[in-house]
């Protein structure tokens, strides 16, 4: 993914400093290879090895080049269905497993000490509709009845939470918090590597054929892998590599911007108590405070690449319009990174042909649930005995997927207009 030089990341300006995964070179063997060092993949490949299996993961670029290492850095629990829903379609088991994934990363995090400026502080999920507050209180019940810590915020509380304008209400889920998102995936990396899992940068993977009772993954010029199992976790990133695995999501970008380090007098009024938040719309934005105390946000943008930061107008009029008080404070990063929008909101786990599996569609809560999701496949590849928390589905091309960046612009834009004419 190529972007204008100056347009930086927060993460990447402030990560912490780390050594380059090198090229594969040769031949190599491996119980199970990985394609793609974000947070699926690097999960999974951590659960592999504390299991005892030989693990390769190659990367076209590095850990946590892709949105892994340039998202919101909110680690949301859940899916965008309610609990009952989840119920319903995939079963107790599937609703408990996505409760208990922010859970999971935060496990991971403490017992790797991955120095990610980890915080769990609940995430707020507002609302600028009235109309929406019976869905979001009934969303937070049904995650009550099974346990969770939440509470609910009237518009006064949700003011005084997020020194925001317009929100009306919403309701606080204390499971979630937040991490600096490409330090954590790197963390992720040294964990695995330590535990002996081969990783390799700048190592793009061009095909994959059966060769007798294994797989090989051609590299390069004379670079190739033989393995007894393939997991595909490239998410936003998929290319095809494999026939049709490509077509059954949307990339889709999403723009962020940081603001300069903002003055002491405004932290105690913007999101004093260090909670996170989306709101509940159809093309929703998240927020949150970062690095040096800058206020982030960020929200669905345009399906090309960011040309100018004139490509951030949109994101960066919704920062002032729920905050007035940051007019004239600059705006000093812009990024974007690809995320994998799926038809029906959900992530799907797809076992396309024997000893291959692959996993993606996030659709924007890949922090906690391709964490969970990752490590869960790594068991399962470990253990048979041991379940995978979703279905297997089908690779199911999307229809006329061509023509996604018309279909998606539409989409976007009409989701929009619904969102503005909505009470």
């Amino acid at each position: 993914m190529t972007k204008p030089d100056n347009l930086q990341s927060i993460w990447s300006a402030t990560a912490s400093k780390t050594s380059l995964f090198p090229s594969i070179t040769g031949g190599h063997k491996a119980d199970v290879l990985v394609v793609g060092a974000g947070y699926t993949g690097l999960s999974c490949a951590l659960a592999l090895a504390e299991a005892g299996a030989s693990v390769v993961v190659l990367d076209a670029e590095q850990p946590g080049f892709g949105a892994s290492g340039r998202n919101g850095g909110q680690v949301i629990p859940g899916l965008k269905y309610d609990p009952d829903t989840i119920d319903r379609e995939f079963g107790e088991a599937s609703t408990a497993f996505v409760g208990q994934t922010a859970d999971h990363v935060f496990d991971v995090i403490e017992r790797y000490s991955i120095d990610c400026d980890a915080s769990r502080k609940g995430w707020i999920q507002a609302s600028l509709k009235s109309s929406h507050l019976s869905k979001l209180g009934a969303r937070m019940e049904q995650w009550k009845a099974r346990g969770v810590r939440a509470g609910w915020l009237d518009q006064t509380a949700i003011s005084a939470k997020t020194g925001a304008s317009g929100l009306v209400g919403g309701w606080l889920d204390y499971r979630a918090g937040c991490v600096h998102p490409l330090n954590y995936a790197r963390g992720l990396a040294r964990a695995a590597s330590e535990l002996g899992v081969r990783i390799f940068g700048k190592s793009r993977v061009t095909s994959l054929r059966r060769e007798g009772q294994y797989w090989q993954a051609q590299v390069g010029e004379g670079v190739s892998i033989l393995t007894d199992q393939i997991v595909l976790a490239t998410n936003g990133y998929t290319d095809h590599l494999w026939p049709g695995l490509r077509a059954t999501m949307v990339p889709a970008n999403s723009f962020q911007v940081a603001t300069v380090p903002l003055p002491e007098t405004l932290l105690t009024e913007i999101l004093p108590d260090g909670n996170v938040v989306s709101d509940s719309r159809r093309i929703a934005n998240y927020f949150r405070i970062g690095p040096g105390n800058r206020l982030m946000i960020g929200g669905r943008g345009h399906f090309g690449e960011p040309g100018s930061a004139r490509s951030f107008r949109r994101i960066e009029a919704n920062l002032t319009q729920l905050f007035p008080q940051l007019r004239g404070h600059a705006i000093e990063h812009r990024w974007s990174g690809r995320a994998a929008m799926t038809l029906d909101s959900l992530p799907h786990v797809m076992q396309p042909a024997p000893g291959v599996t692959a996993a993606l569609g996030y659709n924007g809560r890949g922090l906690a649930m391709g964490s969970a999701l990752g490590f869960a496949i790594g068991r399962h590849l470990s253990d048979a005995r041991v379940p995978l928390p979703l279905p297997v589905d089908p690779v199911k091309r999307l229809p006329v997927h061509g023509l996604h960046p018309i279909y998606g612009t539409a989409a976007i834009l009409y989701y929009r207009m619904r969102d503005a004419l909505e009470a």
